[in-house]
């Protein structure tokens, strides 16, 4: 066990305290790899304190010093259709954080930022990062701004209009860290910060979140937190290896059929087969064996 308390606790319980926001702001700066000063939190639908919410899943929207959206997201459920989730997320707080009446230009940058603990999607790497381009289908290029679009909207490229995501799957991590980003996934895959981390906020979360600096019944509901963690685990395990039993059984089972389907029907072919040689007429072949004049004609 970490010597400092799982970031996704800190999330719900110590990091919407302003003093603490230099924890996330650490975080933000090493992934978007730019400096993000967190001006306030706003509210996001799920501070609701639901039992399947404790230890499920907790999301963090803030707002930045250039009045950017950023929704944290924690998943440690194996949720089927999160991409779809992650979607629904970002077009939600497009249209929520536009006042009435005002023009599209005014809609404002999304950062959706996943830590999910299962395996999301298939592929080797441990951050993925997702943009919108825009590519001619004929000569692959990017499609560009005007001058004057990059001067009213301040930005240089399409892509930076729209809403980004990154994907940090965590659990997947298990090599020594050698980069700011890889420091700070170690710590949220494992609850431990080296010595030696120099990355952002790693510092301030040494500080602050110290499970030696909690309560006793802050570090009960935090034990049961982690194991209500390692239940649900245990759970989507338990229903993988359930499903792939079945998958395996059915198919079995499946083919046991097909093969005897397969079986009897080269066996009646074969009787047929003898009996025509045999000069039986067919019309008698058909009584025995129920097959069609036509096929037997075939033999």
């Amino acid at each position: 066990m970490g010597n400092y308390i799982r970031f996704d606790w800190a999330m719900k319980r110590l990091l919407r305290d302003k003093a603490n926001f230099k924890v996330l702001e650490g975080l933000l700066t090493t992934l978007l790899n730019e400096e993000i000063k967190i001006v306030n939190l706003l509210e996001s639908e799920s501070n609701q304190e639901e039992e399947f919410d404790k230890y499920n899943r907790v999301d963090m929207l803030a707002e930045n010093s250039k009045k950017e959206l950023v929704l944290i997201e924690v998943q440690n459920n194996n949720e089927y259709a999160y991409f779809q989730r992650m979607l629904f997320g970002t077009s939600k707080l497009v249209t929520e954080y536009i006042n009435r009446g005002e023009g599209y230009d005014k809609v404002r940058k999304v950062y959706s930022i996943n830590i999910v603990y299962f395996s999301l999607g298939h592929g080797k790497d441990i951050v993925y990062h997702g943009k919108t381009e825009f590519r001619g289908i004929h000569n692959n290029d990017i499609l560009e701004l005007t001058p004057f679009q990059k001067q009213t909207f301040k930005v240089d490229a399409v892509s930076q209009l729209y809403p980004e995501y990154y994907i940090l799957k965590v659990n997947d991590f298990n090599s020594v860290a050698k980069t700011p980003l890889e420091e700070w996934i170690e710590y949220l895959n494992t609850g431990q910060i080296a010595e030696s981390a120099k990355a952002p906020g790693l510092d301030v979360a040494r500080e602050k979140l110290k499970i030696d600096n909690m309560t006793k019944d802050e570090k009960n509901a935090y034990y049961r937190h982690l194991d209500n963690i390692v239940i649900l685990r245990d759970n989507i395990n338990t229903e993988r290896a359930e499903g792939r039993a079945e998958g395996r059984a059915e198919g079995k089972a499946e083919g046991l059929a097909e093969g005897r389907a397969e079986g009897l029907a080269e066996g009646i072919s074969s009787v047929a087969k003898n009996m025509k040689e045999m000069g039986v007429p067919i019309e008698l072949i058909v009584k025995a064996t129920g097959m069609s004049e036509k096929d037997i004609e075939g033999l």
